[in-house]
């Protein structure tokens, strides 16, 4: 492992970090990256588009109906506080997590730690070069967990891409010790079957359990082969995560699941799950499974049983990620339509697929229902080149109100609420005009959550921006205060 820390006077070295679990990980804050990226571990990010289709963007920046390449546009309710652009870490800007006065911020690279104790001007506090994508990370205590979901050559951060069709590749879970946030160490990896796309934890006081949800396995990979049907559940003890290991593989699709094109044209075949929301304090937690969502009982961390599971094979094609209001009688999924590559957010693919699904839970105990009630999806027009994708989002607390704030790549981030299941509305919107007018190009907001009065979002290309809400509906939430987010552990905000 590589640590660039940025320090406004000078880059110093801070030595090497003691060998856990067999792990080597340097510190270093000069010379050049000892891990790079390659091929297995970048998205494809730029697709050429037709003339007729650049000429139409252009136009569309013309006329006003659409904001130029770059340029900043927002609702009067929204000011943008702050960005921070990319440094070391060149990858994609990926998921956020937040302890106290940090946020984390995820990147294709590895992961970098900012402190924001003044929202108006966040500090680089460590840039930790650790290649593997996606790199989702979040935090526990003094523990930071990175998920690797690409083949490499070993566990450890100066590892190499290496095909998953050979037995020695690795994918999994990597975690870090964060007491020093400007010296992170790594500390132990778990390997995983078809590695950690995404992960979600369930902490205790002595251990955290680690949901880890992988897809896509193949015959040709010895370590991810069908059937893919489960999760992997990691137990880590707080005090010697060294130790930690996979304890269960709960199988969620006994069925085999949403068996996909060409039963359900267009709709992912299911072949694990995409990222999966905890609601601790109710016992719940809902799965955003590729071609299926589920509701299930999380009451021993260890064996999740499933409550509920649905599917909508007429406008959802991938089950991404999902979002429970206070109340725990809503559930949000969102639809990654086009998987993160492609305009989703114009006439032609229209305003159901591709967009929200709000479903109400309905019933009590195991006999609860989810319900579809309606779909929500961003109306401001987006041009043909620009990527536009359901994303990661939050819940904003406040009390009688189901509001949340949500990143749709380059459709920027959207403020909405779907107080009324059947009648969501957007009340508030920042958003970048495209980045080029003549090719589909991935960037925008990857994440965007509400944490302590201010809205954070990472921006794929562009980099961590700071947002400022001011309105009536969602000025309560500032009173709010978490010691620590991360989103898919979502906390109980007024019963703490």
């Amino acid at each position: 492992m590589i640590s660039l820390h940025t320090s406004p006077a000078r880059r110093r070295r801070l030595g090497v970090a003691v060998a856990a679990a067999g792990l080597l990980a340097t510190l270093l804050t000069a010379g050049p990256a000892a891990a790079t990226p390659g091929p297995g571990d970048t998205a494809t990010a730029r697709t050429a588009v037709s003339a007729a289709q650049e000429a139409e963007a252009a136009a569309a920046i013309r006329s006003g109906e659409i904001p130029g390449v770059d340029e900043i546009v927002h609702s009067s309710n929204i000011t943008h506080l702050a960005n921070v652009p990319k440094d070391a870490l060149k990858g994609l800007n990926t998921d956020l997590a937040f302890q106290g006065k940090y946020a984390f911020a995820g990147n294709y690279d590895g992961f970098r730690i900012y402190d924001i104790s003044n929202p108006k001007s966040p500090e680089t506090v460590a840039q930790v070069l650790c290649p593997g994508s996606q790199n989702d990370v979040s935090v526990s205590g003094n523990l930071l967990f990175l998920s690797t979901d690409s083949s490499r050559s070993d566990n450890s951060c100066t590892s190499t891409t290496q095909p998953a069709t050979e037995k020695s590749s690795w994918e999994g879970m990597k975690v870090f010790d964060i007491s020093d946030k400007r010296n992170p160490k790594y500390v132990a990896a778990v390997e995983t079957a078809c590695g950690s796309h995404t992960h979600t934890l369930v902490p205790d006081r002595k251990n955290v359990y680690v949901y880890v949800s992988s897809y896509s396995p193949s015959e040709n990979f010895p370590d991810c082969r069908p059937p893919h049907d489960g999760i992997s559940v990691i137990k880590v003890p707080r005090k010697a995560p060294e130790k930690a290991a996979v304890v269960n593989f709960p199988v969620l699709f006994p069925d085999g699941g949403n068996p996909g094109a060409p039963t359900n044209p267009g709709v992912s075949k299911t072949t694990g799950c995409h990222d999966i929301t905890v609601l601790p304090s109710k016992d719940l937690a809902a799965g955003a499974c590729m071609g299926d969502g589920l509701l299930f009982s999380i009451k021993d961390p260890e064996n999740p049983k499933i409550i509920d599971r649905v599917q909508d094979n007429v406008n959802f094609a991938f089950w991404h990620s999902a979002t429970f209001n206070q109340k725990a009688d809503k559930v949000v999924f969102t639809d990654e339509l086009g998987g993160g590559g492609a305009a989703t957010c114009n006439e032609e693919v229209g305003p159901k697929r591709g967009a929200d699904g709000i479903y109400d839970i309905v019933g009590r105990g195991d006999h609860r229902k989810l319900v579809f009630r309606s779909y929500f999806k961003i109306d401001r027009p987006q041009a043909d080149t620009e990527v536009c994708v359901a994303h990661n989002g939050s819940i904003i607390p406040v009390e009688g109100r189901d509001l949340m704030v949500q990143a749709w790549y380059q459709g920027g981030v959207s403020v909405w609420d779907f107080t009324n299941s059947s009648k969501p509305k957007e009340i508030g919107y920042f958003e970048r005009g495209p980045v080029s007018t003549d090719a589909v190009t991935t960037a925008g907001p990857w994440s965007a959550y509400y944490y302590n009065g201010y809205i954070y979002s990472n921006d794929i290309a562009k980099g961590f921006d700071v947002l400022k809400l001011d309105d009536r509906r969602t000025d309560p939430a500032k009173r709010v205060r978490l010691d620590e987010l991360n989103v898919q552990t979502q906390p109980d905000y007024f019963d703490r």
